[in-house]
């Protein structure tokens, strides 16, 4: 029964293209920690051991949520996995902020900072959402009975 539920939510055009655009975002951020781990190893915070390790488990772990996101039958897992990897890596991405970490020979401010930040929560959420795994905030009563 949650199978066919799953099915049907996910049948949902709006949900098919975020899901299909939230797949392409995993996967090519996976690529890339694998392709060019340096902006990476840059803001990975100093109490991660063996952060070259770190950065391409993580990019592998992206390219196979990216994968499972597609596939109907590990769908909801991998949702599930890509919210949960998306808040281990916010402390990265706080780390990049508040120790003002340059990239290259780049220092962004607060104007990416902040909404990189904030956007962290929405991520799981999408993740969650896209997979089938939650319909809030979209879910109605009426839909329910």
């Amino acid at each position: 029964m949650l199978w066919r539920a799953t099915d049907r939510r996910s049948a949902n055009p709006l949900r098919t293209g975020l899901r299909w655009l939230l797949s392409l975002a995993f996967g090519y951020a996976g690529y890339r920690h694998l392709a060019t781990p340096a902006p990476f190893l840059a803001i990975t915070p100093p109490w991660v051991p063996e952060p070259a390790l770190v950065v391409a488990a993580t990019g592998i772990a992206e390219i196979c949520g990216a994968i499972g996101l597609l596939v109907p039958a590990t769908r909801t897992i991998a949702g599930g996995a890509l919210a949960l990897y998306a808040l281990c890596v916010w402390p990265a991405n706080f780390y990049h902020a508040f120790a003002h970490v340059t990239v290259g020979s780049t220092t962004l401010g607060w104007g990416y900072h902040a909404p990189r930040l904030a956007a962290q929560p929405l991520i799981v959420w999408w993740a969650l959402w896209a997979s089938g795994a939650v319909d809030w905030p979209f879910r109605t009563k009426a839909r329910d009975g």
